[in-house]
Protein backbone atom coordinates (compact mmCIF):
# COMPACT_ATOMS: atom_id res chain seq x y z
CA UNK A 1 0.00 0.00 0.00
CA UNK A 2 1.45 3.39 -0.95
CA UNK A 3 2.46 5.54 2.00
CA UNK A 4 0.21 8.36 0.73
CA UNK A 5 -2.86 6.25 1.58
CA UNK A 6 -1.84 5.89 5.25
CA UNK A 7 -2.24 8.27 8.17
CA UNK A 8 1.02 10.15 8.66
CA UNK A 9 0.32 12.97 11.14
CA UNK A 10 0.38 12.20 14.86
CA UNK A 11 -2.72 14.25 15.67
CA UNK A 12 -4.66 12.52 12.88
CA UNK A 13 -3.57 9.13 14.22
CA UNK A 14 -4.78 10.09 17.71
CA UNK A 15 -8.12 11.38 16.41
CA UNK A 16 -8.68 8.27 14.30
CA UNK A 17 -7.76 5.94 17.16
CA UNK A 18 -10.17 7.70 19.55
CA UNK A 19 -13.03 7.52 17.06
CA UNK A 20 -12.39 3.86 16.25
CA UNK A 21 -12.14 3.00 19.94
CA UNK A 22 -15.44 4.77 20.59
CA UNK A 23 -17.29 2.78 17.93
CA UNK A 24 -15.48 -0.53 18.54
CA UNK A 25 -18.32 -2.02 20.58
CA UNK A 26 -21.17 -4.00 19.01
CA UNK A 27 -23.94 -1.92 20.61
CA UNK A 28 -22.31 1.40 19.74
CA UNK A 29 -21.81 0.26 16.15
CA UNK A 30 -25.46 -0.80 16.05
CA UNK A 31 -26.49 2.64 17.32
CA UNK A 32 -24.51 4.28 14.51
CA UNK A 33 -26.13 1.99 11.96
CA UNK A 34 -29.57 2.88 13.32
CA UNK A 35 -28.90 6.59 13.22
CA UNK A 36 -27.49 6.65 9.70
CA UNK A 37 -28.46 10.04 8.34
CA UNK A 38 -31.42 10.57 10.70
CA UNK A 39 -32.00 11.77 14.23
CA UNK A 40 -33.47 9.53 16.90
CA UNK A 41 -34.49 9.97 20.52
CA UNK A 42 -33.06 7.80 23.27
CA UNK A 43 -36.39 5.97 23.48
CA UNK A 44 -36.36 5.26 19.72
CA UNK A 45 -32.85 3.82 20.04
CA UNK A 46 -33.84 1.73 23.09
CA UNK A 47 -36.79 0.25 21.20
CA UNK A 48 -34.65 -0.61 18.17
CA UNK A 49 -31.77 -2.10 20.19
CA UNK A 50 -33.85 -4.09 22.67
CA UNK A 51 -31.79 -3.27 25.74
CA UNK A 52 -32.29 -1.05 28.79
CA UNK A 53 -32.38 2.72 28.65
CA UNK A 54 -29.55 2.96 31.17
CA UNK A 55 -27.35 0.74 28.97
CA UNK A 56 -28.14 2.79 25.86
CA UNK A 57 -27.56 6.04 27.74
CA UNK A 58 -24.10 4.90 28.84
CA UNK A 59 -23.13 4.06 25.27
CA UNK A 60 -24.61 7.29 23.91
CA UNK A 61 -22.57 9.23 26.47
CA UNK A 62 -19.36 7.56 25.27
CA UNK A 63 -20.15 8.37 21.64
CA UNK A 64 -21.08 11.94 22.55
CA UNK A 65 -17.95 12.44 24.69
CA UNK A 66 -15.77 11.32 21.76
CA UNK A 67 -17.65 13.71 19.45
CA UNK A 68 -19.01 10.86 17.34
CA UNK A 69 -22.58 11.94 18.14
CA UNK A 70 -24.16 15.29 18.82
CA UNK A 71 -27.50 16.16 20.34
CA UNK A 72 -30.38 18.53 19.90
CA UNK A 73 -32.95 19.13 22.61
CA UNK A 74 -36.60 19.77 21.77
CA UNK A 75 -39.05 20.09 24.67
CA UNK A 76 -38.44 16.98 26.83
CA UNK A 77 -36.72 15.01 24.07
CA UNK A 78 -33.03 14.72 23.24
CA UNK A 79 -32.35 13.84 19.64
CA UNK A 80 -29.07 12.14 18.69
CA UNK A 81 -27.38 12.25 15.32
CA UNK A 82 -23.98 11.42 13.88
CA UNK A 83 -21.88 14.55 14.11
CA UNK A 84 -19.65 14.01 11.07
CA UNK A 85 -20.59 12.44 7.73
CA UNK A 86 -17.12 10.86 7.60
CA UNK A 87 -18.30 8.52 10.34
CA UNK A 88 -20.98 7.25 7.96
CA UNK A 89 -18.28 6.65 5.35
CA UNK A 90 -16.32 4.62 7.89
CA UNK A 91 -19.37 2.52 8.78
CA UNK A 92 -20.03 2.02 5.08
CA UNK A 93 -16.45 0.85 4.54
CA UNK A 94 -16.79 -1.59 7.43
CA UNK A 95 -19.97 -2.93 5.83
CA UNK A 96 -18.17 -3.36 2.51
CA UNK A 97 -15.23 -5.16 4.15
CA UNK A 98 -16.97 -7.29 6.79
CA UNK A 99 -20.50 -7.98 5.57
CA UNK A 100 -21.01 -10.77 3.08
CA UNK A 101 -24.28 -9.33 1.73
CA UNK A 102 -23.11 -5.80 0.98
CA UNK A 103 -23.42 -4.60 -2.58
Amino acid sequence: MPHSLLIDHEQDIERAAKAIKAIAHPLRLKILCLLGEQEMTVQDIVEQCGTSQSNISQHLAILRDKCVLCTRKEANFVFYRISDVRTLKLVGLMRDVFCSNSN
